[in-house]
C-alpha cells in the first residue's frame, strides 16, 4: 500500500521518474527548497511501498482579504501510477490544509488550456475555470482553433470560508486576461 507523506528535501533526488513528463512544470532546487521551508504542510508526496515516488504536490498560501487562498503550484503523478486516484488524494490534503489551517477562501491552480485530461480531472474534483490567462506559459504561436495553446486556465474551488461562492464564476472561459494581470 502506498503512503501519502510530507515532501522532504531528499525527495528531490528521487523524483526524476515523475518530472520527465511533458505536462509537468519543473523548477530549480532553490524553488523547491523555498516551498518546503515556507509551506511544508502544503507539500506532499505519494510513495510506493519500495520507496519509489509515485507523485507529488507543492503549494503555497497567498493573497489577502477575500483573495487569501491556497495555490497548487505543481501536482504530478508518474505515468505508470496514473488513474489510481493519487492526484485526488494529494489535492484533498492540500485543500484540507488550505481550508482548516490557512483559512483560505478557495484553492486555485493554473493548467494549460491544451491539457484536456487534467482539466477534466480538476472539474471532476469541483474546480471550475475562473479565467483564461493569455500566454501564461509563454508564446509559441497559434494552436487549434486559432488560440495560443500556451494560455492557461486559472481554475478555482471554493472552500468553506467562501459560503457565497464569490471566488468562482460560471463564465470563466470567456474572461480573458493578460499574464501581466495576474500575480
Amino acid at each position: 500500500m502506498s503512503v501519502l507523506r510530507p515532501f522532504k528535501a531528499t525527495d528531490m533526488f528521487k523524483f526524476n521518474n515523475i518530472n520527465l513528463d511533458i505536462w509537468t512544470e519543473t523548477y530549480g532546487i532553490g524553488f523547491y527548497l523555498n516551498y518546503l521551508s515556507r509551506w511544508p504542510d502544503l507539500c506532499s508526496v505519494q510513495e510506493a511501498p519500495g520507496g519509489r515516488m509515485m507523485g507529488y504536490v507543492i503549494g503555497k498560501a497567498e493573497g489577502s482579504n477575500s483573495e487569501w487562498h491556497g495555490h497548487v503550484t505543481a501536482i504530478t503523478v508518474a505515468p505508470e501510477y496514473r488513474r489510481l486516484g493519487l492526484a485526488r488524494k494529494m489535492m484533498g490534503l492540500l485543500e484540507m490544509v488550505s481550508d482548516e489551517i490557512y483559512k483560505g477562501f478557495f484553492v486555485d491552480l493554473y493548467v494549460r488550456c491544451a491539457n484536456s485530461v487534467a482539466i477534466d480531472m480538476y472539474e471532476g474534483m469541483g474546480y471550475s475555470v475562473y479565467r483564461r490567462v493569455r500566454e501564461y506559459y509563454g508564446n509559441i504561436g497559434l494552436g487549434k482553433g486559432g488560440r495560443d495553446e500556451e494560455d492557461a486556465f486559472d481554475m478555482r474551488k471554493p472552500l468553506s470560508r467562501d459560503s457565497r461562492r464569490r471566488s468562482v464564476r460560471s463564465n470563466g472561459r470567456d474572461m480573458i486576461v493578460s499574464a501581466h494581470d495576474v500575480s
